[in-house]
């Protein structure tokens, strides 16, 4: 298994408006780019070993220049991404304040969209998208 990838995402409490994190590198899964031939892999069944991304998480809030604490891991994403032999784990993690850090992502090369905003995206990334839409909406 190899380092989990983070889909970055703001849900408004109140309208439950969604919007993902396109990074600067062009995607929408950190900490980079997904290697060339990823691919997803959807498990129902949970890992006997799960790889936590606290400091993962931790270093995206510095990368981003937002406040410790400013990400929340969303748990029960059932899908990892393969590449070759290996696989990654692949967990949500959302913006926990009421309106999302526009400016601060903004500084950092990145921006939040709207699905529809994602059509541009590889494929396995709209893929990615669309389970992730389906695990935060039902």
């Amino acid at each position: 298994m190899s380092d989990p990838h983070l889909i970055l995402y703001h849900q408004h409490p109140v309208s439950a408006r969604t919007r993902f994190l396109r990074l600067g590198h062009g995607g929408i899964c950190a900490p980079g780019p997904l290697p060339p031939g990823s691919r997803i892999i959807e498990s129902g069944a949970t890992p006997q070993v799960v790889v936590h991304p606290g400091a993962l998480l931790r270093a995206l809030e510095r990368e981003l220049a937002l406040a410790q604490g400013a990400l929340a891991i969303t748990l029960r994403f059932p899908v990892q991404l393969a590449v070759d032999e290996t696989t990654a784990p692949v967990f949500l993690a959302r913006f926990v304040d009421h309106d999302p850090p526009i400016a601060e992502v903004g500084a950092q090369g990145a921006r939040f969209i709207a699905l529809t905003q994602a059509s541009a995206l590889p494929p396995v990334e709209l893929d990615l998208l669309r389970h992730a839409y389906e695990a935060l909406l039902g």
